[in-house]
């Protein structure tokens, strides 16, 4: 089996989540996968939702948590929507955080036996995908699954997961998008989405690889710590930060537009998919 294709761009949502109809609409301007953020529930019904909308576009999870929901019950939910809907689900499973999670522990040795049990209720090793930030699990995503899913990085962190991933194995990172050219705005709008992130462990430890300091991890984040997380301003300076990604080794990039709430985010993703795929 070959690992779904996922086109060189997508969109990752979370809250609201997808609807069918927004679906529909995205697959149509062109975007390659839809992925469903969240930590969606093992039965994975959302996915078949999605995927019985649409006809081409690939569906993925960014991520499963794997202490929400077993494997056996996963692996289930795959075969159901594989048999359905053949070579367009990509299975993205995670560990989640220390700081959310009461169960958390030992996480590597928690995903190697993840893993297992997902071999065991029969989902290949191409149709999945590992949320990973750290060395170590980006090597074991290079070796028990199609990939890597890097959630709230950097360009220079994409160049970094290439080096540890090898050739061949994909690198999907997600990129937050801020459709504005008032900085201001745009960076209010940024902060509300990376607050929560500025308090778990394995985003801070990420970020400090990459150079980032105390200084800049202190309160909301330094303005060049958000800079560099959050891409701001018209359509062409957003296909930039994209390109930046591919350039350094991503397969795949999956953005995550950041809007006002209440915002119909439909006419800024068409308004990304004429620069995007001109």
């Amino acid at each position: 089996m070959t690992r779904p294709a996922l086109g060189e761009v997508g969109v990752w949502q979370g809250r609201p989540p997808f609807t069918p109809k927004l679906a529909l609409a995205l697959e149509q301007l062109g975007y390659g996968a839809l992925w469903v953020g969240g930590s969606p529930d093992g039965d994975l019904r959302i996915v078949e939702e999605l995927l019985d909308a649409t006809t081409t576009v690939a569906v993925a999870t960014g991520i499963v948590n794997i202490w929400k929901d077993d494997p056996r019950t996963v692996g289930a939910s795959f075969q159901r929507i594989e048999a359905r809907h053949p070579g367009r689900f990509l299975l993205g499973v995670g560990a989640g955080h220390p700081e959310a999670v009461t169960e958390y522990t030992k996480p590597l040795a928690a995903l190697e036996r993840y893993l297992d049990g997902l071999d065991a209720a029969g989902v290949p090793v191409e149709s999945r995908a590992l949320a990973a930030l750290g060395p170590k699990v980006l090597r074991l995503s290079a070796e028990r699954t199609a990939g890597a899913h890097p959630y709230l990085t950097t360009p220079e962190h994409t160049r970094q997961a290439r080096e540890i991933l090898g050739a061949g194995a994909l690198l999907a990172p997600e990129q937050k998008v801020v459709l504005t050219e008032d900085v201001d705005h745009a960076r209010s709008i940024a902060r509300q989405a990376v607050r929560m992130y500025l308090g778990l462990s394995n985003y801070t430890s990420n970020w400090r690889r990459l150079g980032f300091g105390d200084d800049d991890l202190a309160g909301e984040g330094s303005d060049r710590l958000i800079d560099a997380l959050v891409v701001y301003g018209d359509p062409a300076t957003v296909k930039r930060r994209v390109d930046e990604h591919l350039a350094a080794g991503a397969d795949h990039v999956n953005i995550q537009l950041l809007t006002d709430p209440g915002t119909d985010p439909l006419d800024d993703y068409r308004k990304l998919a004429e620069v995007l795929f001109a």
